[in-house]
């Protein structure tokens, strides 16, 4: 089948997710013999942060990286829906699009009647803000994927989609893998942004906190520190290593120890069974990990087997306490951890998912597909 998908940014993924996601499903479909193109803006917000941090070159590296991977850039005041989407199969717009694009995919598959339009959501914002998707008109969509079902939940009850879909991100198990060969330099390795104030209390309490009463050697990793969090990171004695492309990730697990997962407050309060892609991707690395609370009502993983839980900031100090302590227990962690995620949350299970989506709504795809 022919896919094309409307991204934030394929380049990109500085602040921005579900590029992660996204490029191992597009790997998995190409690998099946499915055509795919992907569509971005020119000046969306990740990508012009990326270059104004480290150049071009950036892009040029993404290249390098990821070959038979690409994007076509489009201006944001001249765009040819029909000509985009001529031929596709199947059409997927990730909810960080513009509304006027949205509406413009919308109206035109109402008027062609050919590709499946879905719309893919990966954020929160259904939930903590939800004037900003009744901006989008999705009436001429034939369902969203949501990540989760809590979010898959309140598109239905908002009547904002006639059909919605769980689908979850997962690990892209062709990068995110164990490197036995990395010998562990540092003791923790946390990698995720500080944001806009949506979980510092709970980093202080999950990641500093313990740090500093356990004197380990710690590093960061993300974007939009401000001033203040820098300076409780210098105190915490914690390393700041700025943003680090997602393909360099599984590098920095493997020279570390351990990490931590610190959910955003939005996914722990609000949106039970959300892990966000970071846990797939440590979990994939073979990385030992201790989470701060959240709901996994979903059933996605085995707690206490495959990660731990601590309920507050004494229990995650004892947690890594004791990893640190016990080699052995770590090891057996890290493998369960893994084994969970090549059995049940890899890109090529999420594609197995969209293409069953796929020929449920009469897109059958190709016959290896229909025999798998």
């Amino acid at each position: 089948m022919r896919f094309v998908y409307f991204t934030h940014s394929l380049v990109s993924d500085w602040n921005h997710g579900n590029a992660h996601f996204l490029r191992g499903v597009l790997r998995e479909l190409q690998a099946r013999g499915h055509q795919t193109r992907v569509f971005e803006p020119a000046d969306g917000w990740s990508r012009a942060n990326m270059v104004a941090e480290q150049g071009e070159a950036a892009v040029a590296r993404f290249a390098e990286r990821f070959p038979g991977l690409s994007s076509t850039t489009y201006p944001a005041d001249a765009f040819d829906v029909e000509a985009a989407t001529d031929g596709a199969d199947v059409v997927i717009v990730h909810e960080w699009n513009e509304p006027w694009l949205v509406a413009a995919l919308g109206r035109h598959r109402r008027l062609s009647g050919r590709s499946l339009l879905l719309f893919h959501d990966t954020h929160h914002r259904a939930a903590t803000a939800p004037e900003d998707l009744d901006r989008f008109d999705l009436s001429g969509y034939d369902g969203v994927l949501a990540f989760g079902e809590a979010i898959r939940e309140i598109y239905l009850s908002r009547d904002w989609a006639r059909r919605a879909w769980t689908w979850h991100e997962a690990a892209d198990t062709a990068l995110f893998r164990p490197h036995p060969e990395i010998e562990p330099e540092g003791d923790l390795v946390w990698i995720g942004n500080w944001g806009d104030g949506e979980r510092t209390a709970e980093l202080e309490t999950f990641l500093l906190g313990p740090v500093r009463a356990l004197r380990l050697r710690a590093r960061v990793h993300g974007v939009r520190y401000p001033g203040e969090a820098l300076a409780a990171l210098r105190r915490a004695g914690i390393g700041y290593g700025g943003w680090l492309a997602n393909d360099l990730v599984p590098e920095a697990f493997a020279r570390h120890r351990l990490t931590v997962h610190v959910p955003r407050g939005p996914y722990a309060r609000s949106l039970p069974g959300i892990p966000t892609i970071r846990v797939f991707e440590a979990l994939a690395c073979g990385i030992p990990l201790v989470s701060a609370p959240w709901d996994d009502c979903e059933g996605l993983f085995r707690p206490g087997r495959d990660f731990l839980f601590a309920a507050d900031g004494a229990a995650m100090t004892e947690a890594l306490r004791r990893l640190l302590a016990e080699p052995s227990a770590a090891a057996e962690l890290a493998r369960n951890g893994l084994e969970t995620i090549r059995a049940r949350h890899t890109c090529a299970h999420r594609v197995d998912e969209l293409l069953a989506i796929c020929a449920a709504q009469g897109k059958p795809g190709t016959a290896e597909d229909r025999a798998a």
